[in-house]
């Protein structure tokens, strides 16, 4: 599952980048909509059990 994985981490992380944008930009829509991805994205990596902020396979740090 390792791809997946870190497909998963991936999307967290942008997810998480989109809030943080949005929360520069003060955008109330885009911090909405940001936000539901990244609770989207969270609520996939548990189902899935992968640690969104775990260490990708490869060993360096996400």
């Amino acid at each position: 599952m390792g791809g997946y994985a870190e497909a998963v981490r991936e999307r967290v992380r942008a997810a998480r980048a989109a809030v943080e944008e949005a929360r520069e930009a003060a955008d109330p829509y885009a911090l909405a909509v940001a936000e539901d991805e990244l609770d989207d994205a969270l609520r996939l990596a548990s189902s899935v059990d992968v640690d969104p902020d775990g260490v990708p396979e490869n060993g360096s740090p996400a």
